[in-house]
């Protein structure tokens, strides 16, 4: 079909600082695609591109003109995605993929799935941000008190120490069976000391550690996953990995316990799906995150992933976190992600 993508850049203002161990966002920049085509008046598909800065394999200083050149290659391909030419940009092919799934769905709920209907929520876990002490034990209360049944926490950031007494603390009100307790150090831990640091981990009943090590240590991380009492997660260590050779190759070198998820990270829809494709093969687990994205793209990562039977918690639950957010019929009740389809 003939078709145009107008891209239109947004920069969205966070409610409050986000702390990770690579520093504090306060603004977040993204690209809107809408696509269009006179075969189909009046209708528009909208993907969203937004690349980390400093984190994804695709944050480079010409992303703009790499971005106009995928949109016109779509337009003179007549719509037709050239998924080969674009793995090295995983930001900006899911957001050709999910304007494309947007233009055909022609509606928001892009899968025909029981959350795309209304019927069924995605468990999602509570995001801890890095701060002080008194301010992650405050942003805990209060996921706590919203009822998540599963709390994840950013670690690296503060004196190790406290964030142990974090972890104790709230143990000693719930116990495992209660509140599941993740934590994402984002390669904060040195490969001399991380051992150390994971078996004192285990201590406190987690359910695993993102990324503890930074990535690109395969046979120190592989140690690591083969020794630790606490599973493991890799996150970062996926990024610029994006060709099928090269995931089997990684999961089969390090064989973590688990793997997590992010389009816009991570190779887009497809290659998220190749990702799942390998680590099943592998008993290797895994669950979905959004990245950071604005509502556009969460609803994206949503939809797909509800076509999956994964009773895991997922990393869904960012939607809150700009002032200028895109409206979308989501919302978090107590733990779980809900689209209103009656909303639509």
């Amino acid at each position: 079909m003939d078709c145009k993508v107008e891209i239109i850049p947004r920069l969205l203002h966070f409610r409050q600082p986000a702390g990770t161990s690579r520093g504090t966002y306060t603004t977040r920049k993204v690209w809107y695609l809408h696509l269009t085509s006179p075969d189909f008046p009046g209708r528009v598909g909208i993907g969203e591109c937004a690349p980390l800065p400093a984190l994804s394999c695709d944050d480079l200083p010409d992303y703009e003109v790499i971005l106009a050149k995928a949109c016109r290659r779509l337009e003179e391909r007549q719509g037709r995605l050239d998924v080969d030419s674009l793995c090295d940009y995983p930001s900006i092919l899911f957001g050709l993929e999910t304007a494309i799934r947007h233009f055909f769905a022609g509606s928001w709920a892009l899968c025909d799935t029981a959350f795309s209907r209304g019927e069924a929520g995605i468990p999602i876990n509570g995001l801890i941000w890095m701060g002080d002490f008194d301010k992650m034990l405050s942003q805990i209360e209060k996921k706590m008190e919203a009822g998540f049944r599963c709390i994840k926490l950013k670690i690296g950031a503060i004196n190790f120490e406290e964030e142990l007494a974090l972890l104790r603390h709230i143990r000693t009100r719930f116990s495992s069976k209660e509140i599941e307790l993740r934590v994402d150090a984002n390669g904060a831990f040195s490969p001399v000391d991380a051992m150390e640091k994971l078996k004192r981990l285990s201590e406190l009943d987690l359910h695993s550690i993102e990324q503890p090590i930074r990535a690109g240590q395969w046979e120190e991380m592989a140690r690591l996953t083969s020794e630790s009492p606490l599973p493991i997660a890799l996150d970062e260590e996926l990024i610029g990995c994006n060709t099928l050779e090269g995931k089997q190759k990684l999961l089969s070198a390090i064989r973590p316990q688990y793997i997590i998820l992010k389009p816009s990270l991570h190779g887009g829809v497809c290659g998220g799906n190749e990702w799942i494709s390998e680590a099943e093969k592998r008993q290797i687990g895994w669950w979905i995150t959004s990245a950071l994205e604005s509502n556009i793209g969460l609803n994206a990562i949503a939809q797909w992933c509800a076509t999956f039977d994964n009773p895991l918690p997922q990393g869904l639950g960012t939607g809150l976190l700009f002032t200028d957010n895109v409206e979308m019929p989501l919302e978090i009740r107590k733990d779980c992600l809900w689209f209103c389809n009656d909303a639509i």
